[in-house]
């Protein structure tokens, strides 16, 4: 095993996580907290007995009070059609008009949820944990909404751009 690399840092370890390609999502909350969203990648699976997925949020955004004072989220997966959503979610638009670039309903827990994303996952905040700069979320899924007829390209993040993968119509072979 190689030692650690004494010159990793903040910026090293960000250009290097850029190099890793990512689905992107928009994360949406609405409580007592009041009503927030964030573009993300830090998402991903974790269980699926109970369905289970963990997000990480950096507690220095504007979003962030939103969600800690809330325990429900939704985590809406993008299409590449979406693109203009994430964009504004990801700071094109001030807070104040974010919700106003997408039409919105709700599921289970009242979370906003897209209904033109790919796929819909409704969550309840099950446990919380600060790592760092960010928090990490472990998100029980108490209702799912997919979209089929949007199975088009998934958008995803990479290089520090938006790129779209084609989601292919038959099974890729080994």
């Amino acid at each position: 095993m190689l030692p650690p690399d004494p010159a990793l840092d903040a910026p090293a370890y960000r250009e290097a996580m850029a190099r890793v390609a990512s689905a992107v999502h928009l994360v949406t909350t609405d409580g007592p907290g009041g009503r927030a969203g964030f573009t993300a990648t830090a998402v991903c699976s974790v269980s699926d007995s109970p369905p289970t997925l963990l997000v990480c949020l950096n507690r220095s955004t504007s979003a962030y009070p939103a969600f800690r004072a809330n325990d429900a989220v939704c985590v809406n997966t993008l299409s590449s059609e979406l693109r203009s959503v994430a964009e504004a979610f990801g700071g094109a638009l001030p807070r104040s008009e974010r919700f106003g670039a997408a039409r919105w309903d709700t599921l289970a827990t009242g979370a906003p949820t897209l209904p033109d994303a790919l796929a819909v996952f409704d969550c309840r905040i099950v446990e919380r944990s600060a790592v760092g700069t960010h928090e990490i979320f472990l998100c029980e899924v108490v209702a799912l909404a997919l979209r089929p007829e949007r199975a088009g390209t998934s958008l995803l993040y990479a290089g520090r751009r938006y790129r779209t993968l084609p989601l292919a119509e038959e099974p890729v072979s080994d």
